[in-house]
């Protein structure tokens, strides 16, 4: 009789967890720009730079910082609004450049020409303020008295209750003034059931750098749309007198 109510109330509690689990990511904007889907776009285009991503939260490091800017450049891209001029490889670029001038390289090659390095006009700057691989889990001290009933309870109340999260800082700033033009907060989450729900969600660009030990679970989730959003939000934002390559 114990073992069946014990299994009967385990029914009950999986029933009332699967109505009220977040299944997919949520995502907000403190200002609610960049939360409607991004239309197709094939018009003149803005030049931009990304920055160093600034690493602030406690469970974050370097690695995740260049994970995420890396991200950000290609979801940039592959928006079709942006020219984005990469900093990171200015010194190979210049030291190509030199060789080319010096005489040293040999004759008739096209290689790199000095004078027709781009600049951006816009820099965007991010601070990793939030990162929580697992912000809170329901396994600890839930039994349900021993027995398969009890770790069937524990463990599904610790899927259930799995949430990651986190957030950036983002600043459009003029590269000519060093005005910032638009900042916000964007925030991604996900509380996955189990790991089975993020069929679909991938996408066709991978995690960055420094990120990859999130794949397939509710991390994973959080980063890509807190990068969406992070699209969505300066693609709005960039003024319109901007867009003109």
């Amino acid at each position: 009789m114990k073992k069946f109510l014990a299994l009967t109330m385990s029914v009950l509690i999986i029933s009332g967890l699967a109505g009220c689990a977040t299944l997919e990511p949520t995502a907000q904007v403190d200002n609610n720009a960049g939360t409607q889907a991004m239309p197709p776009y094939n018009g003149p285009k803005a030049r931009i730079a990304v920055a160093d991503f600034e690493v602030k939260a406690a469970k974050a490091g370097g690695a995740i910082g260049t994970g995420l800017r890396e991200m950000l450049i290609t979801a940039l891209m592959n928006s079709s609004r942006y020219r984005v001029v990469e900093r990171q490889v200015l010194s190979a670029i210049m030291q190509e450049q030199e060789l080319g001038a010096s005489g040293a390289a040999a004759q008739g090659t096209a290689g790199a020409q000095r004078g027709k390095i781009k600049t951006a006009d816009l820099i965007i700057t991010a601070a990793v303020t939030e990162f929580e691989p697992n912000a809170s889990g329901g396994g600890a001290g839930i039994g349900g008295g021993g027995g398969i009933a009890g770790a069937l309870v524990g463990g599904l109340l610790s899927g259930a209750m799995n949430k990651s999260h986190m957030a950036l800082d983002i600043r459009i700033v003029d590269a000519s003034t060093s005005e910032v033009l638009a900042a916000t907060r964007v925030q991604g989450q996900a509380k996955d059931f189990s790991a089975g729900f993020m069929a679909g969600f991938a996408g066709s660009w991978g995690l960055g750098g420094g990120l990859s030990m999130y794949a397939n679970t509710p991390m994973e989730k959080a980063i890509r749309v807190c990068i969406i959003e992070a699209v969505k939000y300066i693609s709005q934002a960039t003024p319109a007198d901007y867009y003109k390559y």
